[in-house]
């Protein structure tokens, strides 16, 4: 049982693909609690790169855009967060498959993650939440209450991913581009794996005391009851 004066904070880390939003949506929803979505942040820091055309390999320009950057994450009815830059709604902006990797790419940068570190700490200080991302349970909260990490194979992957792209929730931006076709979408997938486990910085990996879940052959709602059995059990 947690402390009355504590938060409980639960990590859910995985590749792309694997269900970690939907998962993390459905459990904060059941638990009552924050949903906070951090890979939304690095795409954040992806547009915003973009949008000013800033060299990102140049740490002092890098610096520069870090510094003068303002995130708001802002729960929309029915708990739905959206990311603001300096008042502007940019969610409708950091999904697109260029955003996509160059955030990949983006937040291997030291200067980047620490940017991010304590607005991300931040949160967890005022409020119970589930955290999705990438190194929320071995990095950014390493004494988290509860962490787990979700996997599928590759190809399952991909076609979640690409079924994603197709649906409604694509931005008007991601509609008027050409699509991708599910061998691009498994391409780009494939090198995003390459890309965030083989970094020196807060590489993609599983917590040593996380619960590892296998979500291939398993519907959303199945995986976030094994995630509440290992949070009850515990």
């Amino acid at each position: 049982m947690k402390s009355k004066n504590k938060t409980r904070i639960i990590t859910i880390d995985g590749p792309a693909g694997a269900g970690k939003t939907t998962v993390s949506k459905a459990l904060s929803a059941r638990l009552g609690c924050v949903y906070v979505d951090t890979g939304s942040l690095y795409r954040g820091v992806a547009y915003e790169v973009c949008r000013c055309n800033v060299n990102w390999r140049d740490e002092a320009e890098l610096a520069a855009l870090l510094s003068s950057l303002s995130f708001e994450l802002k729960l929309q009815a029915g708990g739905t967060p959206r990311l603001f830059s300096s008042g502007q709604d940019i969610t409708d902006y950091i999904r697109t498959p260029e955003i996509t990797m160059l955030s990949s790419d983006v937040s291997a940068k030291t200067s980047v993650r620490h940017a991010l570190l304590g607005f991300q700490r931040q949160i967890a200080q005022n409020s119970d939440a589930v955290f999705e991302g990438r190194d929320m349970g071995t990095v950014v909260f390493p004494d988290a209450d509860h962490k787990f990490f979700l996997f599928a194979d590759l190809k399952t992957r991909a076609i979640r991913r690409y079924s994603q792209n197709n649906n409604a929730g694509c931005s008007q931006q991601t509609k008027t581009a050409q699509p991708q076709t599910l061998a691009e979408v498994e391409e780009a997938i494939s090198k995003r794996d390459q890309n965030d486990s083989s970094r020196e910085e807060a590489p993609l990996k599983p917590a040593d005391d996380a619960v590892m879940i296998d979500s291939t052959d398993l519907a959303p709602d199945e995986v976030v009851d094994k995630i509440l059995a290992c949070i009850t059990a515990k």
